[in-house]
């Protein structure tokens, strides 16, 4: 943290619209440490608290803009190539879709707070055909919110900084090693259980030109269409014999699936 304090003293105002602005076009570059700090340093009168507001609220702003005009202008695609960057691809897509569809873009207010869903609900957005108009209402809305709450945070503690500098004097070795290890354990169990889930994604995968054989050969098997609905709608077409079901409505509707046939389930 006093690394960061340190950076934004010196360098000012510049660093942090630049890092707000990096986070919010997608690199994996935390924003709220800078925001914690400038909000401590305009608490003990070095920086102007309401120019470094509206400048990372302006820099939010922007990313999030370049990242509508995208999806506005490619679609679904865009949301699929970020969320590929995630532990979580396979719930990615759905989780923020379902935000979106259930919240419309009131979505955006709370998004930047949620883990996985801040970035990719933008082009979401774009995509989805709300207009200009109300994407940049709740989107400044949104990043108000965000800079506001963590650099409100930061100017609360700014009263107590020399406090807490003597629990991190003490604290600092113990404290990186037991953060470093954590964030390994966490990474490394995170890796398995998508290696393990895309084991058995593979051995319980059927190929395209298989399924074609099936239907060929008259076996008639059991095919759902699991697509969201901002999947289906750009294009509303379905494999032969195909029935749409939600997979929110999977354990609901399972009376209806036959027990003797080959049930096939598919979407993006």
């Amino acid at each position: 943290m006093h690394a960061v304090l340190d950076a934004i003293a010196q360098h000012g105002y510049l660093l942090l619209f630049g890092w707000v602005l990096i986070e919010q076009l997608g690199l994996p570059i935390p924003a709220m440490p800078v925001l914690l700090a400038a909000g401590v340093l305009a608490g003990l009168g070095k920086m102007s608290f309401g120019v470094a507001i509206a400048l990372a609220i302006t820099a939010c702003l922007i990313g999030d803009l370049v990242w509508f005009w995208l999806g506005r202008r490619y679609g679904g695609g865009v949301v699929r190539v970020l969320c590929r960057v995630s532990f979580e691809p396979e719930n990615c897509v759905r989780k923020t879709s379902d935000a979106f569809t259930k919240h419309g873009p009131v979505a955006l207010l709370l998004a930047k707070f949620l883990p996985g869903i801040g970035t990719v609900s933008i082009p979401l957005a774009g995509s989805s055909g709300i207009s200009f108009g109300a994407f940049l209402l709740y989107d400044l809305g949104g990043c108000a919110l965000y800079v506001l709450g963590f650099a409100g945070i930061g100017l609360a503690l700014s009263n107590s900084i020399e406090r807490l500098d003597v629990i991190t004097a003490h604290a600092h070795w113990p404290g990186l090693a037991l953060l470093l290890i954590a964030s390994a354990v966490l990474f490394f169990r995170r890796v398995w259980e998508r290696h393990q889930f895309l084991r058995d994604l593979n051995m319980a995968r059927i190929a395209p030109d298989e399924l074609r054989d099936l239907i060929t050969r008259g076996e008639s098997p059991y095919i759902v269409d699991m697509r969201h609905p901002l999947d289906f709608l750009p294009h509303p077409k379905l494999i032969p014999g195909a029935i749409r079901i939600a997979p929110d409505e999977v354990v609901a509707r399972s009376a209806e699936f036959p027990r003797d046939r080959d049930i096939i389930l598919y979407c993006t």
